[in-house]
């Protein structure tokens, strides 16, 4: 098996390991986290209430391994890229250098909240301090999803376009479009189930 094939399986692998790190983040033990619920503190007081915080900083430490090992993915297909059209392999490239330092960052700090929440005790004074919380460190989810942004455009032109050896239907599996096909489902982890389907078509065709 060949080192690209290595890495686009270590990226699914990332992928779904980081879609269950979601997942321990939004199914509560008495419900689904909604960001709606952090208007009223009595709903997202019973949605948590019986949660451990060791979930959600065992989420953030598990979610921290899953993008070192999708890391490799996206550098592959970089260098993949750079036979094709350089361009837009640095642009993929400038896509990944945001989509790794900013989406390490919103994924701790997606934890941080549940966990200080846990630990203050679910009252509303805990609520303000998370709601602070989120509201100052939200640069990081807005500079996350540009580097996915950057980087799913650079894929998909060169593909579509016929400048690569993929055929043009294979412009689907990329990241953009998954996601958005998996929006709608309204699932947790949506954006790495739609990563993991981008990197099993593409391993299955390269």
């Amino acid at each position: 098996m060949s080192a690209m094939k290595v890495m686009l399986l270590m990226a699914i692998a990332g992928h779904l390991l980081c879609g269950v790190t979601d997942c321990m983040m939004t199914y509560l033990p008495r419900g689904r986290f909604r960001f709606e619920d952090m208007k009223d503190n009595q709903r997202l007081s019973a949605a948590f209430e019986g949660m451990s915080p060791r979930q959600p900083l065992l989420a953030m430490l598990l979610g921290c391994l899953a993008m070192c090992l999708f890391f490799f993915g996206y550098m592959a297909l970089c260098d993949w890229m750079r036979v094709y059209s350089r361009p837009c392999a640095l642009l993929m490239l400038a896509g990944c250098a945001l989509l790794f330092t900013f989406g390490m960052a919103h994924h701790v700090l997606c934890g941080a909240p549940e966990w200080l929440y846990v630990r203050l005790g679910r009252t509303q004074q805990a609520l303000e301090i998370i709601n602070e919380f989120i509201r100052k460190t939200s640069l990081t989810m807005f500079v996350c999803y540009l580097g996915f942004l950057i980087f799913g455009v650079a894929l998909f032109i060169p593909v579509v376009s016929g400048a690569t050896p993929l055929p043009q239907w294979a412009c689907v599996f990329n990241i953009l479009p998954l996601m958005l096909a998996f929006m709608p489902l309204r699932v947790g982890g949506a954006g790495n189930w739609a990563g993991a389907v981008m990197f099993l078509g593409l391993l299955s065709l390269l």
